[in-house]
């Protein structure tokens, strides 16, 4: 008889806390928030990235855009304003390396050449007539003696949150043509191939 009624009051004490809803809000909150704060924080170290990428690009093409303007030799001076202005641009406190170079198209070597190339930030390589073809695959096909000023960006990026995501290298390969003069040189440059004859009567 007791063991009847134990039976029948542990019954119904389950059948209570079955359907107590007390505190359930709190014990949702216990396991679903850590899994928003995290979905949260991958979204917006994806969009982080993404952003910052499309920032390094906008930055290389406008640095290339405005040296392809000029009909002038540009000097030094020039190019550490046009890296200030690449690190404004990106506003962001990771290091950032700069290359610019002017390359040249030669149809009776089939190959590229480098009229001039200078680094700034954290590039410490230049290119030069025999490490250009190395990424001639990316360079545009051209017409005899045609000329394209290569910008390139380096800048590294830390993700914000540890979701997976690696170190990032944002680095960006952006040519354009001098638009107002055939070629856009280098005060003093000694770099790349200046020694080469294009034909054209004077020193590259």
């Amino acid at each position: 008889m007791l063991t009847a009624l134990s039976r029948t009051h542990l019954g119904r004490a389950l059948r209570r806390l079955r359907n107590d809803t007390n505190g359930s809000v709190s014990v949702e909150f216990v396991i679903y928030m850590p899994l928003l704060l995290g979905m949260f924080a991958a979204i917006y170290t994806f969009f982080d990235a993404f952003r910052r990428d499309s920032v390094n690009l906008k930055a290389a093409y406008t640095i290339s855009d405005l040296i392809s303007r000029e009909t002038t030799a540009i000097n030094d001076a020039y190019l550490n304003s046009m890296y200030e202005m690449t690190k404004l641009l990106i506003r962001q406190d990771s290091q950032l390396g700069l290359r610019v170079s002017v390359i040249r198209w030669d149809d009776a070597d089939a190959k590229y050449y480098v009229d001039w190339s200078e680094v700034r930030g954290t590039s410490d390589i230049t290119w030069t007539d025999a490490t250009i073809n190395t990424v001639a695959h990316k360079l545009p096909s051209m017409p005899d003696q045609e000329r394209v000023i290569l910008v390139e960006t380096f800048n590294e990026m830390q993700p914000a949150f540890d979701v997976g995501l690696p170190t990032l290298d944002l680095d960006n390969f952006v040519f354009t043509r001098p638009r107002f003069a055939p070629l856009v040189a280098f005060e003093g440059s000694s770099s790349g191939g200046g020694g080469h004859d294009d034909g054209t009567g004077g020193t590259d």
